[in-house]
């Protein structure tokens, strides 16, 4: 498997990843339809821990091989985004704990907020289980991450 360039950057703890618009995130009068936000809030989460040098694979490579889920979201539509927009989202992580991490992430389009959403991951066996989330992922995401780094 040939490895993925980094995508997106890191300004004051919070991995911005720019998305564009296609015809496939939009419903039939160009207004990006509901759901596909869910779509660009993954990732912004899995582009974020990419670029801290973690990825599921790494989580799935451990003796218990591990995953993350989410456990609860909360989502705010401010204003509607449009084919062919250029968007930006924002991931920043508010706490980790245990097998808990909870996040903010937001959607941008230009200097417009679209969207705002509180995310609750827990961190899983594939058994569904709850576990630690492991140390090696801590020491790589929170120096960048971490809305308190700052």
């Amino acid at each position: 498997m040939s490895k993925q360039p980094e995508t997106g950057y890191v300004v004051d703890n919070t991995h911005i990843l720019p998305i564009r618009v296609y015809y496939e995130d939009t419903d039939f009068s160009g207004v990006v339809y509901h759901a596909a936000y869910l779509k660009f809030l993954e990732r912004g989460r899995t582009e974020s821990f990419r670029f801290t040098g973690t990825s599921h694979l790494d989580l799935l490579a451990e003796e218990v091989p591990l995953a993350f889920a989410l456990r609860n979201m909360e989502i705010s539509f401010i204003a509607p985004a449009r084919i062919d927009d250029v968007l930006q989202v924002h991931t920043r992580l508010l706490d980790a704990k245990g097998a808990r991490m909870n996040a903010e992430q937001s959607v941008f389009c230009e200097d417009v907020k679209l969207l705002s959403a509180k995310v609750e991951m827990a961190c899983i066996d594939l058994n569904g289980r709850p576990k630690r989330i492991p140390k090696f992922v801590m020491d790589k995401i929170l120096p960048v991450l971490f809305a308190e780094a700052t």
